[in-house]
């Protein structure tokens, strides 16, 4: 006898994720069953156009323009998705988040066992002021105006190594009126966000779960993200980022040499490509460039094969890498 309704069985779990920007708000809701997990579906994609003075750069100027054109994008939903208890999140700008990987052993001076680490709970109260200093020393603000978010986790075992000296404290922080603003906003356009995320590090999401289904297992490869900041790339190799590339920056005299860095001595499977592909004209690249440089295929991210054929959706939106921003943040979502 099944102890579970079978109504409850083909229940899905919702969640939607916000990206605003330049060109306008995008929405992407995604869904999964709650039992059994499954492949996500796309519920809806949407995008509202935004005036270019409602945005100057992070700061946001027009409230009422941010939040009428979220009442648009979520006025424009399905009503399956309308009534469904989303789970919502929404981008910050990669170029005023700070994201940090300190050794717990720099911040604790007698680090726990890797058993313990999985069980972080009794290190909050002692770790937390050590994490905010640190929060405060890198992003160069005074405490009391970050909005820091932190996690320890032995990142080196996920790679096949299991020394507990490897075990880090992940740190994002931003300032705190970022954070309120967009908060508030979306709270007057009758919208609960649940979490936020740095735009580079929600698309990265995107790009690795097409990966699973796009690429090789196993087969490493690059993803590069395009955004107003420059361009992010990770190395990934056996399912660990490797190594990481921004540009510009100091040490890299132009795209090429950040691109060499990055792929390093092994040979790159494929690269996938997210974000404003235009941005890349402003340093006179192309995609065609990218995979000349890497010596690889090169694919631009599109929702489109991650897409169900029977839901009709944007065919634009469909094939636009931006979006990749707006699936990696509904992911993390359905997946929390």
């Amino acid at each position: 006898m099944s102890l579970l309704n079978p109504l409850l069985l083909g229940a899905r779990r919702y969640a939607a994720g916000v990206d605003v920007h330049a060109r306008g708000v995008t929405l992407v809701v995604l869904s999964q069953r709650v039992f059994g997990g499954g492949p996500l579906r796309i519920e809806w994609l949407g995008r509202v156009p935004l005036a270019r003075e409602a945005l100057a750069g992070a700061e946001i100027v027009d409230r009422a323009a941010l939040v009428a054109a979220l009442q648009a994008v979520f006025g424009a939903m399905p009503r399956a998705c309308a009534e469904a208890s989303l789970r919502c999140a929404m981008a910050l700008p990669t170029g005023v988040t700070l994201m940090a990987s300190v050794p717990l052993a720099r911040l604790a001076p007698s680090p726990p066992g890797v058993a313990a680490v999985a069980d972080v709970s009794g290190l909050f109260t002692d770790l937390e002021p050590l994490v905010l200093a640190e929060a405060e020393r890198v992003a160069g603000i005074e405490r009391h105006e970050l909005a820091v978010d932190w996690r320890v986790g032995p990142l080196a075992i996920d790679c096949g190594m299991a020394s507990a000296h490897e075990a880090k404290v992940m740190i994002a922080a931003t300032a705190r009126a970022y954070l309120e603003s967009r908060i508030e906003c979306a709270a007057m356009a009758g919208v609960a966000l649940c979490a936020m995320d740095d735009e580079a590090h929600a698309a990265l999401r995107a790009m690795r779960h097409a990966a699973a289904f796009e690429l090789p297992a196993h087969e490493p490869w690059a993803a590069l993200w395009v955004g107003a900041d420059g361009v992010h790339g990770w190395f990934v190799a056996d399912d660990c980022i490797a190594r990481t590339m921004h540009f510009p920056a100091l040490e890299h005299a132009d795209l090429v040499e950040a691109l060499r860095d990055l792929a390093g001595p092994e040979q790159t499977g494929c690269a996938i490509v997210a974000g404003d592909l235009g941005l890349l004209h402003g340093v006179h690249f192309s995609l065609a460039d990218v995979g000349d440089v890497l010596g690889c295929p090169v694919l631009p991210f599109e929702c489109a094969p991650l897409a169900d054929a029977g839901v009709p959706l944007d065919a634009q939106l469909l094939h636009d890498p931006a979006c990749a921003v707006a699936f990696g943040l509904a992911m993390r979502g359905v997946h929390e």
